[in-house]
């Protein structure tokens, strides 16, 4: 039998993913966008970043044609937002950038998920699994983001919708 993820599905679900992790770059207050909880992790500002610009890229390496990911073509091809970047830039390319891919991954034949591509890592994946990491990636960093916003007393969007709809 074979499983296989709705391309609609996982798209749609990753729009939501993203508009949650958009609210709370918003949510913060602009003075604490450089808080981490200890040094040794990502302040808040590098968190929403690194999903910004990681995301972008991989998927602008997908759509480009690259079959071999690696960090130095992904630098070269999407220059990094500012590392000064505040709550409502990042929050806007957060949205935008999404915006901008959703239709150009949608236009894309079935053969086109189907294509395998080389990881970071070295492993085979097909570019429909890699759309998938880059979701999950992100849903990992943004539960780092919700716990930042914990630990400076701001309840998480999500957490605020389901309080709403009690």
């Amino acid at each position: 039998m074979v499983h296989m993820v709705r391309l609609e599905a996982l798209l749609d679900s990753w729009k939501s993913v993203r508009q949650d992790t958009a609210q709370s770059v918003e949510d913060m207050p602009e003075a604490e966008l450089d808080f981490k909880p200890v040094p040794e992790v990502m302040t808040f500002r590098e968190i929403a970043r690194h999903i910004l610009m990681s995301s972008h890229a991989i998927t602008g390496m997908l759509l480009d044609g690259v079959e071999t990911l690696n960090r130095q073509e992904m630098v070269k091809r999407f220059p990094p937002v500012p590392t000064d970047a505040g709550a409502a830039v990042l929050a806007s390319e957060l949205r935008a950038r999404l915006e901008e891919r959703l239709p150009a991954l949608a236009a894309q034949p079935p053969e086109f998920y189907s294509g395998l591509v080389t990881r970071f890592d070295g492993q085979r994946a097909t570019r429909l699994e890699m759309i998938q990491t880059v979701k999950e990636h992100e849903l990992t960093h943004r539960a780092q983001l919700f716990l930042y916003l914990r630990l400076k007393g701001i309840v998480p969007v999500t957490t605020r919708r389901r309080q709403a709809a009690k």
